[in-house]
């Protein structure tokens, strides 16, 4: 019994923490844009295909394959952000929005043509995942590994928020951009760091996704992406604990259901977590940790 309460508890942990780390992603760009980018699955896939690309060519040391799958997922997000979401910038939200669905409709498209349509082996993470047994506990090594690099980068990312110059502004910028322009700090400069970080996300959730699954398809980041938005969502979007706390809670009421749901109803597990989730955001419409209005904010 306690075997079964201790995996299930990591299971529930990792999954989290991948749902955590992507919505932290969503939520650093809409903090400070006011943008939903849906297109960050698309730079998951990027980190996804840059992992097969380098293993292909012979880069068989696993070091240069991470650092190489975070940096090509950082170049995507900072370009997507000049190429497609700067045009938009002072646009309406609704056309922001569907710039972002565009733009991740296109990728997938380009990936079905000029790659493949069908899942592609990657096994250069594997490494990442081997059997640790404890006593009489078995687990996975992926697992603690995931929830300690999503940790260790949240903690990294308070610390840049709250030391950096351009941490500061960010933070600045996401109560009142029109001040912090004022100020003399370039907008182009803020954005383009807050696209940076949230591809960092994306690389470094792309790394565990593909040891987990072991292959690399266009739709790679597409469902996770959906989660991460429904994690932000109940945590309250803007707010950066919130998009921590949401993804957590995400990952428990999955595997919490996936225990107590009967074998038969497995299926429907998705079902039931939404309806948690729709009761939680009827306690808590804006999410439960939204951001509170600064006096004199406009309503």
């Amino acid at each position: 019994m306690i075997d079964y309460v201790v995996q299930q508890t990591l299971n529930a942990l990792s999954f989290g923490a991948e749902y955590a780390l992507i919505a932290l992603g969503l939520a650093i760009v809409f903090s400070i844009m006011g943008l939903v980018n849906f297109a960050h699955g698309e730079v998951i896939a990027i980190g996804g295909y840059s992992m097969m690309v380098m293993a292909a060519i012979a880069f068989k040391n696993p070091i240069i394959i991470i650092v190489g799958a975070i940096f090509a997922a950082v170049i995507m997000a900072i370009f997507l952000e000049r190429i497609a979401f700067r045009p938009v910038r002072y646009a309406d939200a609704t056309t922001g929005l569907l710039t972002a669905f565009g733009v991740s409709l296109i990728l997938q498209n380009l990936f079905l043509l000029l790659v493949s349509p069908r899942p592609i082996a990657v096994t250069s993470m594997y490494f990442l995942d081997w059997p640790i047994k404890l006593g009489t506990i078995r687990i996975s090594s992926l697992q603690i590994f995931e929830t300690l690099a999503t940790l260790l980068a949240i903690l990294l990312l308070v610390l840049f928020l709250k030391r950096s110059f351009l941490g500061i502004a960010m933070r600045a910028a996401s109560l009142d951009f029109e001040m912090v322009r004022l100020m003399g700090i370039r907008a182009n400069r803020v954005i383009a760091t807050a696209f940076a970080i949230s591809g960092l996300l994306a690389g470094i959730a792309a790394i565990f996704i593909i040891a987990r699954r072991g292959a690399v398809d266009p739709t790679l980041g597409f469902n996770p992406v959906l989660k991460a938005f429904v994690a932000c969502v109940v945590g309250g979007f803007g707010s950066l604990p919130g998009a921590v706390l949401g993804g957590f809670l995400l990952g428990a009421l999955e595997v919490g259901m996936l225990v107590i749901l009967p074998q038969s109803y497995g299926g429907m597990k998705d079902a039931f977590v939404f309806a948690v989730i729709a009761i939680i955001l009827v306690w808590r419409p804006e999410g439960i940790l939204s951001p509170q209005k600064e006096k004199g904010d406009k309503i």
